[in-house]
């Protein structure tokens, strides 16, 4: 049971299976799913390159964001040089939607 007061009306197992079924979570069921605060998810909301699209999230997306976030931190951790490596990486265009919401879009257009 949370202690945050944003997120008592939010049920842990009905956030739960709505990321199973690949549905957007909004920040407050993000929050919850994640175990941060509403204030957390809300800055995280905010952050350049968080996979959100008008408000939302899907779950998978985030995953691979954060895999991205650590993946860079490791990276520079090790090496001193792997730092430009990271760098290079920050030059590929950076997509518009998160691969999830492209997607769907990908496959609404095809109908």
């Amino acid at each position: 049971m949370t202690t945050d007061k944003q997120l008592r009306g939010i049920k842990f197992a009905d956030v739960l299976e709505k990321s199973l079924r690949d549905q957007a979570l909004n920040a407050k069921e993000f929050a919850v799913l994640a175990g941060i605060a509403y204030s957390t998810a809300r800055e995280w909301f905010n952050l350049t390159g968080f996979p959100r699209v008008q408000g939302v999230v899907f779950w998978q997306d985030f995953v691979e964001w954060r895999k991205a976030q650590n993946r860079g931190r490791t990276a520079l951790n090790n090496s001193p040089s792997s730092a430009s490596t990271c760098l290079g990486d920050a030059k590929r265009p950076i997509p518009q939607l998160p691969p999830r919401a492209a997607q769907i879009l990908l496959d609404a257009a095809k109908k």
